[in-house]
């Protein structure tokens, strides 16, 4: 492994610098003063400027207009955007785009992955199953009836719901496989009730009822809904690095600042040792995550299925971030609650990202059972 970042990987990362340097976190709706969800839709004007940076389309092939880049610099960017706490469906957006064009036909591609790049389509996908503890891939089934599919089903907390134009859905079908099914948002039987996240985001229950699909918007083959959720998850690993690295460097500042008996509380042995022990979580994530992006990318074989390390990844995310957050609110002391301070925003958003597809008892599990198929000699 050589995780040196490519020339490209590293402008993707400059670019979304640039483009996040103008957003507050300040000014990001805050949860605790919000009743319900804390806005109708995500930041649109953000995502204008992701766009004019070529950023919506950065797994999007050169055919398509897009950088055609890969995870890896896809978790680049998604680490700046954690950092301001950016709201926007770049994880889901991109993660669509890419698995319709590694598994998806030559035409659903032409049909949607241009217009994905520029950003004039909104993708999202149902990746929680029917109550968040249950595979995504079994809550939807889908059963051919002449030419097209008909979907039934329910897929919880499905993010930007209410905004995208397209969801993509995993479903069951009888010959036990998964598809992904490219469903619009305005789609006879489609209907969506409104769920709040723990960041305040505005989310959907998704329930399908005989909604029909035609068989160019069904991506059918193995391996793709797989794939996809191993983004995702890898993603979201990118989300909380970027978030526990800015919470860690706010609790720094402040401790360096904030004085008892004459002295910055940072220079307390008990202070130190506690940033220190949460800098090693934040390193461990780090290492982790490009493990995982890494395999994601280049598809090289290891001892495990790049499943296991997604896997690693995931639980060192949600537990990480999690001691992350609160190790700072602890060391904030009360100024932490203070509503008009970030860090309340922050800690909502590392609660949203620990738990998303899945806590990392739910990935110690899965690892489990790979290290069980797949015994290490």
């Amino acid at each position: 492994m050589d995780f040196t970042f490519s020339e490209e990987q590293l402008a993707a990362a400059e670019a979304a610098r640039g483009v996040f340097a103008g957003v507050a976190p300040d000014a990001v709706p805050s949860p605790a003063l919000t009743a319900g969800a804390v806005a109708e839709g995500f930041d649109r004007a953000l995502w204008s400027r992701l766009a004019g940076a070529d950023l919506t389309g950065l797994l999007v092939g050169e055919r398509y207009g897009g950088a055609g880049l890969d995870a890896i610099a896809l978790c680049l960017v998604l680490r700046e955007s954690a950092r301001v706490l950016a709201r926007v469906p770049l994880l889901e957006h991109s993660a669509a785009a890419a698995v319709v064009q590694a598994y998806g036909g030559n035409e659903l591609g032409e049909r949607l992955l241009a217009r994905a790049g520029r950003g004039e389509l909104v993708l999202t996908v149902a990746a929680h199953g029917r109550t968040g503890h249950d595979p995504a891939g079994l809550a939807v089934t889908a059963r051919r009836d002449g030419s097209a599919w008909v979907l039934d089903g329910v897929q919880t907390a499905v993010a930007w719901a209410y905004d995208a134009d397209l969801v993509l859905v995993p479903a069951h079908t009888e010959a036990d496989r998964t598809v992904l099914a490219v469903v619009r948002r305005e789609q006879d039987g489609l209907v969506l009730a409104e769920q709040v996240s723990t960041s305040g985001e505005r989310l959907a229950e998704l329930r399908l009822r005989s909604v029909r699909v035609g068989a160019g918007d069904v991506v059918e083959a193995d391996g793709a809904w797989e794939w996809l959720h191993a983004l995702l998850a890898t993603g979201t690993c990118a989300l909380a690095l970027g978030l526990g690295e800015r919470v860690l460097k706010m609790t720094s500042e402040y401790t360096g600042k904030r004085e008892q008996f004459g002295h910055p509380i940072a220079t307390f042995q008990a202070v130190a040792v506690q940033a220190a022990d949460r800098y090693i979580d934040l390193r461990a994530m780090e290492a982790t995550l490009w493990q995982a992006a890494w395999r994601i990318a280049s598809g090289a074989p290891g001892a495990l299925p790049a499943a296991g390390d997604v896997a690693v990844a995931k639980i060192w995310a949600a537990e990480g971030v999690r001691r992350v957050v609160q190790t700072a609110q602890h060391l904030h002391g009360g100024f932490g609650a203070d509503t008009d301070y970030p860090l309340h925003r922050y800690h909502a958003w590392a609660k949203q990202l620990e738990l998303a597809l899945g806590p990392a008892a739910a990935y110690e599990e899965t690892l489990g059972d790979l290290l069980a198929a797949h015994p290490l000699s």
